[in-house]
């Protein structure tokens, strides 16, 4: 036996019905008769008492004859098996496992902080009773490794300005970290008869000792990348103040005196605090 088999025990209910009469007849019996046989009546239905299970919605048992597995019951309600089996409860309920930060190395090496959210459950009750010593614990351990993998495939964020520009990176591409992440948790995890439902990264930060650097270069990012911006927009609009000013002959303008406004221009819409205006009191020729 190498996989899960269903098991079709008997009606509890029934059973129950048996036990009910069996116990207490025998008890009533022996004390109206004083029949000593009535006291194995007793010692029967002792007997039948431990092999009544109860199955609850999305839960199983497991049932096993002196190391011999028997099967495995899915079904809900009030069973009797023989008395004899050993009966292993294991939850089939959806399950929550949000990881520890692990430190690790990204793909260009700079240490991060990552976490992942698992949703589980079990899926096949033999491989999670007898292929693995502790399903659940195999479960914390295989998630482990598969982010160390993860982090390790992928930058934290790209880095155009250096030539390294990844398509994907674990910061922007949710989605695809995820999807790589529960593709690699469920082939682990898939020798235990888990079922993974859904994975995502709960966590994710630089490390301590370069999350402060790395903040400033981002910063220091942003800001070039809105500089950028500044100079390309007054570049702009420079050049259309000067083509409407030739266009409507307002004012003639030597290439001496188009510098000087190109340069004034430049420095008012690319400054980062607002100018003061001056007035000049004499004429564009003194």
């Amino acid at each position: 036996m190498t996989q899960e088999k269903s098991s079709s025990p008997s009606n509890g209910y029934f059973m129950l019905f048996i036990f009910a009469i069996l116990f207490l007849g025998s008890i009533l019996g022996f004390i109206a008769i004083k029949n000593p046989w009535f006291i194995l009546g007793i010692f029967l239905a002792i007997l039948l008492a431990p092999g009544f299970i109860l199955v609850n919605p999305n839960e199983s048992r497991v049932l096993l004859l002196f190391g011999d597995y028997r099967g495995t019951v899915k079904k809900n309600g009030l069973f009797w098996v023989n008395p004899f089996y050993t009966k292993k409860k294991i939850s089939l309920r959806a399950r929550n496992f949000d990881s520890e930060r692990l430190k690790v190395n990204d793909k260009l090496g700079n240490p991060v902080m990552i976490s992942t959210i698992l949703v589980w459950r079990v899926n096949d009750t033999y491989k999670a009773s007898f292929d693995v010593d502790n399903f659940e614990n195999f479960v914390v351990v295989q998630t482990d490794a598969a982010v160390r993998k993860l982090a390790s495939m992928y930058p934290y964020d790209n880095f155009a300005d250096e030539g390294l520009d990844e398509d994907i990176t674990l910061r922007s591409s949710v989605n695809e970290v995820s999807d790589a992440l529960e593709k690699e948790l469920d082939e682990r995890l898939e020798i235990a008869g888990i079922e993974v439902l859904e994975s995502r990264i709960g966590y994710l930060a630089y490390a301590n000792e370069i999350a402060s650097a790395m903040l400033k270069r981002q910063q220091a990012t942003a800001i070039v990348a809105a500089r950028h911006k500044i100079v390309e927009g007054a570049v702009s609009m420079v050049e259309m103040a000067l083509d409407e000013l030739s266009k409507k002959e307002i004012v003639n303008l030597d290439e001496e005196r188009r510098a000087a406004m190109v340069s004034n221009l430049m420095v008012i819409l690319c400054g980062d605090k607002d100018a003061s205006p001056v007035v000049n009191a004499g004429t564009l020729n003194h």
